[in-house]
C-alpha cells in the first residue's frame, strides 16, 4: 500500500500514514508561476495498491484540480488500483437542479474523479448519500455517527440528552446518533411565511429541561445552526451542543459561533483547521484519521468495509 498527500489536508494524511505504521509516499505537488498544478511522484508505483489523500474544501476548485492531476499522475505511472480518499466530498450540496438551467454540479465532479483515474472512492458523510449513485466505480461512504456518539458517551455522561436534527433533511443523521445513545430525537422545522419575511423555527418535540445536541453534516457560515441553538434555548432547553461532521466555517462563521449561545462545537478533522478554529474555546476538533486507516486497510487487504458503516 502506498499513501499519497494533496495539500488541502497533509496533517490529516500525515496522521492516517502513522495509524497505518506507513510513510507517505515522495511527491511534489507544486505550482507554476501561472499557478498551473504540477504533480511529480517520486517513487516507483508500478504495480501498487495507491490512496491519495484530498479534502476539496476551500479553495474547492484548487484542491480539485490537485485531486485530479495527482490521479492522473498516479494512473500513468501503473499504480494497479488509485483510491481516491476525499474526507470532504466538496460540490456534494449541489447533487441537483436548484432551478430552471442549472447545472448538476456534483455529477460532473464524480464523472471527473472518475476520468482523471480513480477505481475507488472513500469518503466520509456525503451530503447526499445518492452522490454513490453518481459514480461508476465503488464508492464507499463512512459514517462519523459512532465517533460522535462514543464522545458524546465520554463527555455528557449522566445528564439527560436530547438529540437534535436542525432540518427534516438531517433526520436520518440525527436519528443514527439518538438510537446509539438511547435518546430522544427533536426536530427543527424551518420555514419562511413569505419572500422578505425572517425564517421560522419550529421545534419539534420537547426539550424542556434537556440538553440538546445538534447534529449536521456540514457548518458553513453556521448562521442555520446558531439560529437553532437560539430557538431551542428559547424553547426551554438547558444547553446546546452541536456535532458537525465538515467544519468549513466560512466568513465571519468562528466569530459568529464563538458569540452563540452554543456550549460547544465538534466538528471531524475532515478539512485541515484555520488558526481561528485552533484557538476558539467553544470548537474542537475529533480526528478521523483511524476510521480512514482502517478503512483503508481493509479495501487493500480485500477484506469487508460495511462494518464499519455500523
Amino acid at each position: 500500500m502506498k499513501i499519497v498527500a494533496c495539500n488541502s489536508n497533509r496533517p490529516l494524511a500525515e496522521a492516517v500514514a502513522a495509524a497505518l505504521n506507513l510513510p507517505l509516499t515522495q511527491a511534489s505537488i507544486r505550482r507554476f508561476a501561472d499557478m498551473e498544478v504540477f504533480v511529480e511522484i517520486h517513487e516507483n508505483i508500478r504495480g501498487e495498491d495507491v490512496f491519495v489523500v484530498q479534502s476539496t474544501s476551500y479553495p474547492a476548485n484548487d484542491n480539485l484540480m490537485e485531486l485530479l492531476i495527482t490521479l492522473d499522475a498516479l494512473k500513468r505511472s501503473s499504480a494497479r488500483r488509485v483510491t481516491a480518499v476525499i474526507p470532504y466530498f466538496g460540490y456534494a450540496r449541489q447533487d441537483r437542479k436548484s432551478g430552471p438551467r442549472t447545472p448538476i454540479s456534483a455529477k460532473l465532479v464524480a464523472n471527473l474523479i472518475t476520468e482523471a483515474g480513480a477505481d475507488r472512492v472513500l469518503t466520509l458523510d456525503l451530503h447526499a448519500g445518492q452522490i454513490q449513485g453518481f459514480f461508476d466505480i465503488p464508492v464507499d461512504n463512512l459514517f462519523a455517527a459512532p465517533l460522535f456518539a462514543r464522545d458524546i458517551l465520554e463527555r455528557y455522561k449522566g445528564r439527560d440528552l436530547m438529540v437534535v436534527s436542525p432540518d427534516v433533511g438531517g433526520v436520518v443523521r440525527a436519528r443514527a446518533i439518538a438510537a446509539r445513545l438511547h435518546t430522544d430525537l427533536a426536530i427543527i422545522d424551518k420555514r419562511r411565511p413569505r419572500a422578505g419575511v425572517s425564517e421560522v423555527m419550529n421545534v419539534i418535540g420537547d426539550v424542556e429541561g434537556r440538553d440538546c445536541i445538534l447534529v449536521d453534516d456540514i457548518v458553513d457560515s453556521g448562521g442555520t445552526l446558531c439560529n437553532a441553538a437560539d430557538a431551542l434555548l428559547k424553547n426551554g432547553a438547558k444547553s446546546v451542543s452541536v456535532y458537525v461532521t465538515h467544519g468549513v466555517f466560512s466568513g465571519g462563521a468562528v466569530a459568529r459561533i464563538g458569540a452563540a449561545s452554543i456550549e460547544q462545537m465538534v466538528v471531524t478533522d475532515s478539512i485541515q483547521a484555520t488558526e481561528a478554529v485552533r484557538v476558539s474555546s467553544n470548537i474542537r476538533q475529533l480526528t478521523i484519521a483511524p476510521l480512514l486507516a482502517e478503512a483503508m486497510r481493509r479495501i487493500s487487504e480485500e477484506s469487508s468495509v460495511s462494518t464499519l458503516f455500523n
